[in-house]
């Protein structure tokens, strides 16, 4: 399950007017569906979901979520039903974004909900609850991020990563991602986390998975919270794919990017730093014109 259906992940390096390397791990081309991150975070749980016998699977997520279009591909392909969760009962009688129409068409049944109640979704009661309404269904945190994610998200990294790159930089969404990079660097790399995600208590959620110390965070570049835009920020994703003919979307690659070009126009990294950025995907919910 799943390591059949992937293609192998090419690297492309940039061709910057500054001191440093940077190379993208393209994460984006591993399958054309269950893209980049996603791809590794639901690797061992629709595994576990397959092995102990379950039929469906429930999960959670925002409007723009690419754990729900990912989520409701893998399970159509691997035989599963799939529910979602989705913050904001509103939506309900609003037309479908590209993100939550691809999880539809896919055949995810998709349930609005207020946000006082997506505010429950860690809860053991509410977890109770929705494993009596949906019985033999495997229920999958937001953003895809448990212990089985972590278990993926470590394979991100190859051998050849550890050996050949000194900095490691990824988006940052739910933290699942992140910390399994970290827990599989090596102790001489650094890890640079962009939250998409305005405030610090990601870091918090980061450390539950790791205790290494190699990584920081910054929410800098997070252009006011989740899924939201500037007009700079549109601008960067327009530039950047003109001129490197890698796409990238709005919720979290661009944000990524646009603050990793910062800090290398403002000389953050040593001469001769190599930097290997990861291009988690989720480009279903990138906008179609800007």
């Amino acid at each position: 399950m799943f390591d059949h259906i992937a293609f192998p992940t090419p690297y492309q390096t940039l061709d910057l007017p500054y001191p440093v390397q940077l190379t993208i791990k393209r994460l984006d081309l591993i399958h054309p569906q269950i893209s980049g991150n996603k791809f590794f975070k639901l690797k061992y749980n629709l595994r576990a979901a397959h092995q102990q016998g379950y039929k469906q699977v429930l999960t959670f997520g925002g409007a723009y979520s690419n754990h729900i279009a990912a989520t409701a591909y893998a399970a159509q392909c691997f035989g599963f039903q799939s529910i979602g969760i989705i913050r904001g009962e509103e939506l309900a009688s609003q037309t479908l974004n590209s993100t939550l129409q691809t999880a539809q068409n896919f055949g995810m049944q998709l349930h609005f909900v207020s946000r006082s109640e997506y505010r429950l979704r860690h809860e053991a009661e509410y977890l109770q609850q929705l494993k009596q309404l949906y019985p033999n269904t495997l229920i999958i945190p937001e953003g895809g991020t448990n212990e089985l994610a972590i278990q993926g998200t470590k394979e991100i990294l190859s051998a050849e990563d550890r050996e050949n790159y000194d900095v490691i930089c990824c988006a940052v969404g739910t933290g699942g991602t992140i910390a399994g990079i970290i827990e599989s660097s090596s102790a001489q790399q650094q890890v640079l986390g962009f939250s998409a995600l305005k405030g610090d208590f990601l870091k918090s959620e980061i450390q539950q998975w790791t205790d290494k110390q190699n990584w920081s965070l910054t929410d800098a570049h997070c252009c006011g919270g989740y899924a939201k835009t500037t007009p700079e920020l549109l601008q960067f994703m327009q530039d950047f794919e003109q001129k490197y003919a890698i796409p990238l979307e709005q919720v979290y690659t661009a944000k990524m990017m646009m603050g990793l070009f910062d800090l290398i126009r403002q000389y953050h990294f040593p001469t001769d730093t190599r930097i290997l950025a990861i291009h988690t995907g989720g480009l279903q919910g990138k906008l179609k014109t800007y």
